[in-house]
């Protein structure tokens, strides 16, 4: 027998002896006391999920022995749902009476830790999945890429980097600066003043690496500026927007407070109203005509309308905004649920604390929607929105495995969500309740 025969020899039964020695692959084995699935109405009792390679392999009634080798995790005290998704979010920043100041002082790579920050308190508050929608120096596009790579800790970002304004709008970045040092910014900036200009602001998006688009189709709350409720753009515009947005797969949010720009934006075609203020029954009936969907943002209203009463917090121009506003958000929503309107979860979180999303929940509640129907509305009905409900949203048999945990029965006591025990997103285990004192 020749060298080469001998060598070739060698290999197979080394192979053969590596791979007969090889452990087979463990699964984690979660023993769920309730299963809250994201798609049927009622909570199914004493279930065991399987979870190989960051996938669902199966979701089976009882509480299955497992298998030699693998990892059992008891949750028979616990609820298990589909990870928690918040359609509303900005990473980047946390506001406080400091944060107009801080856009002088505070630069991208401050900015850029920050949301490293604010994105691992999110996923640990058992949020898999955000949309942000309003970002600076495409910031969230940088930490949805380190993320994905397993640089940085944090949910699954959809983000529509730098918001789409109009000069003076609402997300118009030198807005509120004084004369000296303003600017003129542009469609690269996310400024726009035609057209052309919109169809040119949506292209540099997907050029930045955007997933979707943002746009302020009416003045806010918080920026410097008299109104908070005048239309920013004309209809053309918007337009102009959807149609270049739907050309590059992308979907289009619109912050809007009064209803002429929600109107504008509902038959313009955009996919969600953020906040909604002023929606009337006009708005109410485009809405549910086009499947316009609603993102409430409850929690914001209310934690503006709490700091307008501290003198000093806001600027001037921004106090009155606050307080007058903040407290018409939650009859909105009741408003627009009893009416029907398709509603997904969404928080305005960075105005409101990061981490403390799921105080959202209750409010929906308060307002009219069942316990059952707002964690629908954070599982299931983004996952459709996004496009993703093939991957995400509901535990089943083929999904992703993005799973947390809460002790108790969050339909019984819906803040219950608010004290996250288990998170696991993609198969890997971020949080337990073994860890928790």
């Amino acid at each position: 027998m020749n060298r080469a025969n001998i060598v070739v020899q060698l290999v197979v039964g080394l192979s053969i002896l590596f791979l007969t020695a090889a452990p087979a692959s463990s699964a984690i084995v979660i023993h769920a006391g309730n299963l809250i699935d994201g798609k049927t109405e009622q909570p199914l009792s004493e279930h065991t999920i399987v979870v190989e390679a960051g996938r669902i392999v199966s979701v089976e009634p009882g509480l299955r022995e497992p298998a030699e080798g693998d990892r059992v995790i008891d949750l028979t005290n616990h609820t298990l749902l589909p990870g928690l998704m918040d359609m509303h979010t900005h990473l980047r920043t946390q506001y406080s009476e400091k944060v107009y100041l801080q856009k002088f002082q505070l630069g991208p790579a401050d900015r850029a830790l920050l949301g490293a920050k604010h994105a691992r308190l999110t996923l640990l508050a058992g949020f898999t999945t955000i949309r942000d929608v309003g970002d600076q120096f495409n910031i969230t596009i940088a930490l949805r890429n380190a993320i994905a790579r397993g640089d940085a800790i944090g949910p699954r970002i959809f983000t529509s980097g730098q918001t789409i304004s109009s000069t003076g709008g609402h997300a118009d970045p030198t807005n509120g600066w004084g004369p000296h040092i303003q600017t003129d910014p542009g469609p690269a900036q996310g400024v726009i003043n035609s057209v052309d200009d919109a169809r040119k602001a949506v292209r540099q998006r997907y050029k930045d690496g955007a997933d979707l688009i943002k746009i302020t189709a009416t003045g806010g709350v918080l920026s410097v500026a008299k109104s908070g409720q005048n239309p920013q753009f004309t209809e053309a515009e918007i337009a102009a927007i959807v149609a270049t947005a739907n050309d590059y797969g992308f979907h289009v949010a619109a912050h809007a407070h009064g209803a002429e720009g929600m109107k504008r934006a509902i038959r313009a075609g955009v996919t969600t109203i953020e906040h909604g203020t002023y929606m009337d029954r006009e708005v109410i009936a485009l809405m549910k005509k086009h499947g316009t969907y609603y993102v409430p943002t409850i929690i914001a209203g209310n934690w503006v309308a709490e700091k307008a009463k501290i003198e000093g917090f806001f600027p001037e121009l921004v106090r009155p905004k606050a307080a007058s506003i903040g407290p018409v958000l939650a009859k909105t929503f009741s408003s627009a649920y009893k009416a029907g309107v398709r509603i997904v979860f969404g928080t305005d979180t960075g105005v409101s604390p990061h981490g403390e999303n799921a105080r959202e929940f209750a409010l929906m509640v308060e307002g009219g929607m069942s316990p059952m129907e707002a964690i629908q509305s954070a599982t299931s009905v983004p996952a459709v929105v996004l496009g993703i409900d093939d991957q995400l949203g509901t535990v089943e048999q083929g999904k992703t495995a993005d799973l947390i945990a809460v002790r108790g029965d969050p339909l019984a006591d819906i803040t219950l969500l608010e004290s996250v025990q288990f998170v696991m997103k993609e198969g890997k285990i971020y949080k337990h309740p073994d860890s928790i004192h």
